[in-house]
Order: C-alpha cells, then sequence, then structure tokens
C-alpha cells in the first residue's frame, strides 16, 4: 500500500478561501478557523488532483501539526490519498537493481516475438522503447483528462450548486475556455479562481 502526500493544498470555509500552501501550513489555517465559534463548514483539497483531506483536528495547533509530522514520518501521510501498490517486494528485488528492470510475463502472438526478436537488441529493448514512445505520444492527452478531472472534482464539490455548473462542466470537457470562463463568472470569486487555476491545464491543443 502506499500514500500519495500533497505537496501543496487549499482550504475553504464556506466559499472563502482560507489558506492555501503546504500542509502544515494549511492544518494549522483550518484548525484556527475550526475553532473560531460560528463558522461555515470547512473543505480542504490537493491541489493537484483536488481529492479531499482530513486533518484530525483534535486538541491545540501543536498536537495536530505533532500528529501531522508524526503520520509522515511514518510513511501513511496523515493527509495522503492512499493507492494499491500492485509490485510485492518479491517481484521488485528481481532484476537488475541499478535499471530497476523488472521481470513480467508478456503473451505474444508468433509473429510478434519474430519482428521483437529481430529488433537491434532483441525483444526486450524493443519493448523498452515502443513503451517509451506511446508514453510520450499520450503524454498531453494524459495531461488534460488528469486536469479535467482535478477541475471536475473540485467543481462539483464546491460549485454544484451555483449558476451554470453542468454547463461549466461541458464546456469543460469541450475544451472550451471561452464558455467555461463565461459559466462560471458569476460563482463567488475564490471559488471561481481556483476552478478556472486547475482547468488551465485542460484547455489546449492536443497531438
Amino acid at each position: 500500500m502506499t500514500f500519495h502526500t500533497p505537496s501543496s493544498c487549499t482550504a475553504f470555509e464556506g466559499v472563502r478561501r482560507i489558506a492555501t500552501g503546504t500542509l502544515r501550513d494549511v492544518a494549522a489555517a483550518v484548525k484556527r478557523a475550526h475553532d473560531r465559534a460560528g463558522g461555515e463548514p470547512i473543505l480542504v483539497f490537493d491541489d493537484a488532483t483536488s481529492r479531499p483531506i482530513e486533518f484530525d483536528l483534535r486538541g491545540g495547533v501543536d498536537d495536530v501539526l505533532a500528529r501531522l509530522a508524526d503520520a509522515g514520518a511514518n510513511g501513511a501521510g496523515a493527509a495522503g490519498t492512499a493507492g494499491q501498490d500492485d509490485e510485492p517486494a518479491a517481484a521488485r528485488s528481481r532484476g537488475r537493481p541499478k535499471l530497476g528492470v523488472v521481470a513480467r510475463e508478456v503473451t505474444l502472438l508468433p509473429r510478434h516475438w519474430e519482428w521483437l526478436n529481430a529488433q537491434p537488441g532483441g525483444a526486450s529493448v524493443a519493448l523498452r522503447k515502443l513503451v517509451d514512445a506511446a508514453r510520450l505520444a499520450g503524454a498531453d492527452k494524459q495531461r488534460v483528462r488528469l486536469a479535467q478531472e482535478a477541475a471536475y472534482r473540485f467543481m462539483t464539490a464546491m460549485g454544484g450548486n451555483l449558476p451554470d455548473y453542468e454547463e461549466a462542466t461541458r464546456a469543460l470537457y469541450a475544451n472550451d475556455r471561452a464558455r467555461f470562463e463565461r459559466m462560471i463568472a458569476g460563482w463567488p470569486g475564490d471559488i471561481r479562481e481556483h476552478a478556472a487555476r486547475l482547468a488551465a491545464a485542460a484547455f489546449c491543443e492536443v497531438t
């Protein structure tokens, strides 16, 4: 099991952005806002993915930060996002450690193996080159997709009940920046600015 620990995050109290920065900085700001009487609901988002983050707010600010530090030291990331690591330790130890080579079974038809084995360096080198080329070719599409997902998560959480939300999401996935900006123009300023920042990487030409 691996954990993604956000490098930065943003907290909102109601429609107002109250902090952006490291986990420690935002956790301290969230704790102070939480302790104020009559405060609005507070939501915290990973700046890269817009996945929600929760802090353990028991005790004082020092207690909150201490738990955050302890969790980070243990590799769990107190505000991290858990992910499944499908590489067993034994599998990672095989191959040539300096190159990080991992041996796995690949099933191909005979004609595929014949072509791969005829390439300079053999099948393994040819496969690595093919994978690298495919990764480069799909990098722009991947970046756009991730930006769309991050913007959509934030918009759904913070703008789902705001005017023109559905039209704004359609514009986001249609790569229509002008229409997107028109649809969110009437949203509260902090929400509008954060949504626009998240969506910026989605509005580009994909080759």
